[in-house]
């Protein structure tokens, strides 16, 4: 019965209802989608760029390992936000890095430990961002 239990929200949803989003905001409040598009195009603060491809017709070079940010459309702003702070909630393989998580992360800096990529508030000006990509 108890293994129904955790099957039955997969069947029905397709994954575990809050399994891969974090609903709420980080900071209580809404990003700013300009500021989040400032991160997402720098090459000092975000390098989102470095792996994905967007709506950047000034950046020359874009990356092409991971899919166009224009894609994010599809995810919910909760799936968004968790794919910021740890994707590998989402894809175990993945190579892009937790902007928020501090913990049981690997080859970290001994001066970078316990601090993250990214703070709240530009983890949610990011989010905001990519929801208008939608």
């Amino acid at each position: 019965m108890r293994a129904l239990l955790l099957v039955l929200p997969f069947l029905f949803f397709g994954k575990a209802f809050g399994a891969d989003e974090i609903p709420a905001s980080l900071t209580g409040a809404k990003g700013d989608p300009q500021r989040g598009r400032a991160i997402v195009a720098s090459r000092q603060v975000g390098l989102c760029l470095l792996c994905h491809s967007g709506p950047f017709p000034e950046e020359r070079f874009q990356g092409n390992l991971a899919p166009d940010l224009r894609s994010a459309a599809r995810l919910t702003e909760g799936e968004i936000r968790m794919r910021l702070v740890d994707p590998a909630r989402a894809n175990r393989e993945t190579i892009m890095p937790a902007y928020y998580r501090t913990e049981g992360l690997t080859r970290v800096a001994p001066s970078l430990r316990g601090k993250s990529i990214l703070t709240a508030e530009q983890i949610e000006d990011v989010v905001a961002y990519l929801l208008t990509l939608k």
